[in-house]
């Protein structure tokens, strides 16, 4: 079973807690957390890009010219996808671009982007998270008391109002709930930084 350190608080270390082998511990699948990133940047996408039609162009309801006995190309319009300033053939139309991936390969790849973060021992576990009152400098002093300097995702069992404020003005830090905890946002931060709550309850949901 793989095994990490415990801290309080002030960044003191109280003991090591074992994680759940089958979550924490399996061979990242690197394909699989491909799949999972690009699905959920995908899902990201606003895609609302639109260019107008040839019916959508304002004006060129009247023919340029007649029909026959010019020498020129017969033409309907000055708004047909030949002219400048005409309608666009294919053109990008608002859609959405998410998909989702089966069950199973959600659930692999956010087991490997978790086991792949023990791996590289970049995964803290604290007792406990919670402050009095939202204070950014409060937070950054936790930060400092577990030598974290690089981007870190912040993992609580459920929302905290007062860490979330916290955390929110500080560069490279992100709050998120156990049940919110993506494949994107892990690969994304250097450090993983979960309560001993949060831990229990991913185990209890991935198991």
């Amino acid at each position: 079973m793989p095994k990490v350190a415990l801290y309080n608080q002030s960044g003191s270390k109280v003991g090591d807690i074992e994680l759940n082998e089958s979550i924490f511990g399996i061979e990242p699948n690197n394909h699989v957390m491909f799949e999972a990133v690009v699905m959920q940047r995908a899902s990201l996408r606003q895609g609302t890009h639109k260019t107008k039609i040839r019916s959508e162009v304002a004006g060129g309801g009247r023919k340029p010219w007649r029909q026959k006995g010019t020498g020129r190309a017969r033409q309907g319009s000055i708004r047909s996808p030949q002219w400048r300033g005409g309608g666009t053939v294919f053109g990008p139309v608002p859609r959405s671009y998410s998909y989702k991936l089966p069950k199973k390969v959600r659930r692999l790849a956010i087991k490997s982007a978790l086991s792949s973060k023990v791996l590289d021992e970049n995964v803290l576990v604290l007792e406990g998270l919670a402050f009095e009152a939202p204070k950014t400098k409060d937070f950054k002093g936790l930060l400092k008391g577990l030598s974290v300097d690089s981007k870190a995702l912040i993992v609580t069992a459920d929302l905290d109002e007062n860490v979330a404020l916290s955390a929110r003005n500080i560069p490279g830090v992100t709050v998120v709930t156990a049940a919110g905890i993506s494949v994107l946002d892990v690969l994304n931060h250097d450090k993983l930084i979960m309560t001993k709550q949060a831990v229990e309850k991913v185990e209890e949901v991935l198991a």
